[in-house]
């Protein structure tokens, strides 16, 4: 599984054997920001709130799909701006960068669209639970990366929600996201199973 660089890869390990205990059992060992995962405040603030923190209801609702894989480099306030009435009822915004289709390979982690500073601080006056990306981060992949995007989100307690998939289809559909994130003690982050049920 491509894991973001510097971070060890998950492993699953077969525990228990049906054949030599009677049953099977796997010991998980990964890091909390593996695979589909949503990031908390806690992850970049001292004092944030944890993911153990949020009530559940932070993890469902409306949501809106956006197509950003034309985009070149940043997203930008006006890329954004024709949304913005369907912005004002939904309270999950995922972004379809297009590169999901690059996962476990290289590319996958360099050239995405990420939003702009103005992009992601013009976001914020909407009612949004979380921002999604099928992508490795919302920020570029550099060593020198200040995570500014994360910062700004995370800062007024929006959630982030990072290598999503299968997002295309829902474009133009009136879907509920639910995406639930591994409950474990002072979660600065957690594997998260996201899910879109098509409204009709």
């Amino acid at each position: 599984m491509p894991v973001y660089p510097g971070t060890r890869p998950p492993a699953l390990i077969d525990a228990c054997a049906l054949e030599r205990e009677g049953f099977r059992e796997t010991e998980l060992r990964m890091f909390s920001h593996t695979g589909t995962h949503m990031d908390s405040p806690a992850h970049l603030f001292a004092d944030g709130k944890t993911l153990d923190q949020f009530p559940a209801d932070s993890f469902y609702g409306p949501a809106l799909a956006v197509d950003v894989s034309a985009v070149k480099g940043r997203i930008q306030p006006e890329d954004l701006l024709p949304h913005q009435q369907a912005l004002q009822v939904v309270q999950f915004l995922i972004l379809y960068t297009g590169w999901e289709h690059f996962w476990g390979q290289q590319e996958y982690f360099q050239g995405f669209p990420v939003l702009s500073p103005a992009a992601a601080r013009w976001l914020t006056q909407f009612n949004l639970k979380a921002v999604g990306v099928d992508a490795i981060s919302v920020d570029p992949v550099e060593a020198a990366s200040p995570l500014f995007i994360h910062k700004i989100f995370l800062g007024q307690e929006i959630l982030l929600i990072e290598n999503l998939c299968n997002i295309q289809p829902l474009i133009g559909r009136n879907f509920t996201l639910c995406c639930l994130p591994l409950k474990t003690r002072r979660a600065d982050g957690a594997p998260a199973r996201a899910v879109a049920i098509e409204r009709v």
